[in-house]
């Protein structure tokens, strides 16, 4: 999944929860700012952010490395 795509179902995830951008920041220790750039495909969210997000919202994050060889 591409970060476009993982950051709307973040989004979407609030939105169906019904959880504000300023409740969200307030139970997962992330910035409002952080936040609503994020939202906004203004920013590059750290794998740390994204899971702290995602926790709060009942998801799992998991980070698949692929190694290609030539």
């Amino acid at each position: 999944m591409h970060l476009e795509e993982l950051i709307n179902v973040l989004k979407k995830r609030r939105e169906v929860l019904a959880i504000t951008q300023e409740h969200l920041a307030e139970l997962s220790g992330v910035g409002l700012r952080t936040i609503k750039a994020l939202e906004s495909g203004k920013s590059n969210p750290t794998f740390e952010t994204l899971s702290k997000l995602a926790d709060v919202m009942g998801m799992e994050l998991k980070l698949e490395v692929k190694i290609l060889r030539a």
